[in-house]
């Protein structure tokens, strides 16, 4: 009897459920724009921009963090916050990467998902192949953490770990972030055609009480839309310092933030 290759059982099979995948193909933005904050369900006042005095997520938050979060806030109204991707080529990181601006792409494959910003550099790779986390001893943290998952329908579900925290990396520029034990439970689903939703659970031991619930939105831009790269160290707008740090400006082109350091 001819053996079959088991590579070629394995193409097979991821043949055949490719066709039973979600059609999350084109270029797609997201829905909420208010401010660039993580959470609009908890921010206040809601038509505030993040950094903006008085403008704050209210996530479950231990008396710890939300200390530390205050010191955030009182650096942001000052335009003094030192946003981690003020430095070029440093990556946002998840979830905070759910909430950037510009728009996204989604690479749907069965055994694995890429999550694509155009304001980047940042790609979340989800496996959804059967493999598990890592074991303790064999993890080490990085910006998008390690995601695995698999999928109940068409709804993406996944967990992800060992995400870079403590304020390497926030959720927003109102300077909230979380600690290095975060774990997220997210679903990503469609909900109507062309509108696409993330549901996510995120727990941490340091940072909350209790587990904090994001809903996060995006619709498929017109046929036709394309992503495109861009390097913040190579723009035609934003003025770079000698230290790397990206400065921001308003709609009148003047300069927002405030320069820590040369």
């Amino acid at each position: 009897m001819r053996l079959i290759p088991i590579c070629f059982i394995f193409a097979l099979v991821l043949t055949l459920n490719a066709e039973e995948l979600p059609d999350w193909s084109g270029v797609w933005g997201r829905v909420e724009g208010n401010g660039g904050m993580f959470d609009l369900a908890t921010t206040k006042p809601k038509d505030g921009l993040a950094g903006e005095e008085g403008v704050r997520q209210y996530p479950p938050l231990t008396d710890l963090w939300e200390k530390k979060y205050l010191a955030s806030l009182e650096l942001a109204a000052k335009g003094r916050l030192p946003d981690p991707i003020s430095r070029c080529g440093t990556p946002a990181g998840f979830p905070r990467l759910l909430a950037l601006p510009d728009v996204f792409e989604f690479v749907v494959r069965p055994e694995q998902t890429w999550v694509i910003t155009e304001n980047g550099p940042n790609i979340l790779r989800i496996y959804t192949d059967g493999r598990s986390h890592p074991a303790p001893q064999d993890r080490w943290l990085t910006y998008t953490g390690d995601s695995v998952g698999n999928w109940n329908g068409e709804v993406l579900e996944f967990s992800t770990v060992n995400m870079v925290g403590g304020g390497k990396t926030i959720l927003d520029r109102s300077g909230l972030f979380l600690s290095s034990e975060a774990k997220v439970k997210t679903r990503m689903y469609l909900i109507a055609d062309g509108l696409l939703k993330a549901e996510l659970e995120i727990n941490d031991p340091l940072a909350l009480t209790a587990p904090w619930h994001v809903v996060r939105h995006f619709t498929r831009l017109p046929q036709g839309a394309k992503a495109y790269d861009y390097a913040c160290a190579e723009n035609n707008r934003n003025p770079v310092t000698g230290a790397g740090q990206t400065l921001t400006l308003d709609t009148a082109g003047q300069i927002i933030d405030k320069v820590v350091d040369q």
